[in-house]
């Protein structure tokens, strides 16, 4: 479920859950705020698939050994320069 194949479209991989983290993350922002935006998208049809929590946590994972979020100071994420 990491990358998209023939029968899991691209909303419902990692890889695009991950694009829309950093979509998200152009303000830092905590995993309670990134889960609220996500709900709220998926429920208004921002974005296409029903993701869970452990998926966004999974994205999350993936981003950070690619190197493109980290924590910030104040705890929150932010994309990486």
């Amino acid at each position: 479920m990491l990358l998209p194949d023939k029968h899991i479209r691209i909303a419902e991989s990692l890889l695009g859950l991950g694009t829309f983290v950093l979509e998200a993350l152009r303000t830092p922002r905590t995993m309670d705020e990134l889960w609220a935006t996500l709900q709220r998208d998926v429920n208004d049809g921002t974005y296409p698939a029903h993701q869970t929590l452990e998926n966004l946590v999974l994205s999350i994972d993936v981003l950070f050994a690619m190197g493109a979020v980290e924590m910030s100071d104040s705890g929150a994420l932010q994309r990486c320069n």
